[in-house]
């Protein structure tokens, strides 16, 4: 049975393997330099010290199968209860729920954190990942049309974003 949890420094491996095959082999990532479990334990430990989770998606043997995170998404204060988020699932486990199950683990974590809207960045050809946001109930936003590039082609950004509460007014702080 899958467990999803908080990631440890030993999942950097497995991370940084489905990181890289996300960077070599599609345009979820807009990176074209791979990494290896050093760097994701550095990007692990950056995440905790803002407060933010790298969750993860293990197998009973500890083998990562996917993961997911959420930081800043801008750095002035006014977006401080604004995150942008990532998820990525390993290839042999696409299909079988594990990126819905981590993304709402992944916002379940944010409305306990007190935060307001989650922001998803999405290649506008990512079918999968844009039907995966919908049937979480994320909104519709902008277009942004050639806004990256990758394997010799311009990419469109789809901007996506969920309310996470209902508050009338941000709380003070």
């Amino acid at each position: 049975m899958m467990q999803i949890r908080d990631a440890i420094d030993q999942d950097a491996a497995g991370i940084a393997d489905i990181y890289n095959h996300a960077v070599l082999h599609t345009t979820a990532i807009w990176n074209e330099a791979t990494v290896d479990a050093a760097n994701r334990i550095d990007w692990m430990a950056a995440r905790r010290e803002a407060g933010y989770p790298v969750l993860v998606a293990v197998e009973p043997d500890g083998d990562v199968t996917g993961y997911a995170s959420y930081g800043a998404w801008r750095a002035f204060d006014g977006y401080r209860l604004t995150v942008e988020h990532s998820v990525y699932v390993g290839t042999a486990y696409r299909g079988l729920g594990l990126a819905n199950a981590l993304m709402e683990a992944l916002i379940a974590r944010a409305r306990d954190q007190g935060l307001h809207v989650m922001i998803a960045g999405i290649e506008a050809e990512n079918t999968a990942s844009l039907a995966l946001h919908r049937k979480l109930g994320f909104s519709e936003g902008a277009v942004l049309p050639q806004v990256g590039q990758k394997f010799g082609r311009w990419l469109d950004l789809h901007f996506m974003s969920l309310q996470l509460d209902e508050r009338d007014t941000p709380s003070a702080g």
